[in-house]
């Protein structure tokens, strides 16, 4: 199976332009499963609940939605990109699934980081996993990553693979997906972006880049420079994720015990 990410520097406010971008460079690849960026079309520091309603979107009606579909139908690949999502009166930072088929599903963000908190409701969704044929799925949505049940969660309803579309800022994460990985047994693929944004006077964010593919193992099969464009597609063989046993009396999921671990 050939899964990857794109990390590009997206422009705020500008979705034609950045649909436009990630349209042609998936033009260029074969794979079976791409990860974007969170909030990729879009851009990421908004500045008012005007502004995060007026760029967000319905799922899965939204032209966001509908362009990538229509690249995974014409590639054959499937595609997990995040957004914001518009439903009703309330704005998500959520992520979508893409196939050749259409529309398959759509994750909202558990752990709002920093201003999120102002801009976008909690996600209701909760953490889900989808089979899309050669593997199974699950999606958590950067800061996710700081919460060990997020990836937990989705192990155990059987993701091989967890797609992490990210726009990372502080710089823990990926060596800490190393350990999510090799915790849970699972391939992660993180895409994040890079560049900074410094808008309506707030603090400059920048982004640290380095997105990654890691394998069940906690390997790092490949990591993205901080600063730059990187589009990559590594093989991998999602049935590594299916066996947990860590010896012949050691079985990862298997010797949880789970009635001593509440608070």
């Amino acid at each position: 199976m050939r899964v990857g990410y794109f990390q590009f520097d997206p422009v705020f406010g500008e979705v034609a332009h950045n649909l436009d971008l990630v349209t042609a460079r998936l033009e260029q690849v074969d794979a079976d499963l791409i990860v974007l960026p969170e909030l990729f079309a879009t851009g990421y520091q908004f500045v008012s609940k005007e502004e995060t309603r007026r760029l967000a979107e319905p799922v899965p009606d939204g032209e966001t939605t509908k362009r990538l579909a229509d690249i995974a139908r014409r590639r054959g690949v499937t595609i997990v990109a995040g957004l914001p999502e518009s439903a009703g009166a309330s704005c998500y930072n959520s992520a979508v699934v893409v196939g050749p088929k259409g529309f398959i599903g759509c994750y909202r963000k558990t752990h709002l980081f920093f201003e999120e908190t102002l801009f976008f409701a909690p996600g209701d969704s909760g953490f889900q996993v989808w089979d899309i044929g050669l593997a199974k799925v699950g999606i958590m949505i950067c800061f996710d990553w700081l919460y060990p049940e997020s990836a937990r969660t989705l192990a155990l309803q059987g993701a091989d693979i967890i797609a992490h579309p990210s726009n990372l800022v502080l710089p823990h994460c990926p060596d800490s997906m190393v350990t999510r990985c090799l915790e849970n047994g699972v391939f992660s693929v993180t895409a994040n972006r890079i560049g900074s944004e410094a808008r309506g006077g707030k603090d400059r964010l920048t982004f640290i880049g380095m997105s990654e593919v890691v394998s069940p193992r906690g390997r790092i099969l490949h990591r993205a420079p901080g600063e730059c464009d990187d589009l990559t597609i590594v093989e991998i063989d999602p049935k590594e994720a299916r066996t947990k046993a860590l010896n012949a009396y050691n079985e990862l999921l298997r010797d949880r015990r789970p009635a001593l671990y509440g608070a």
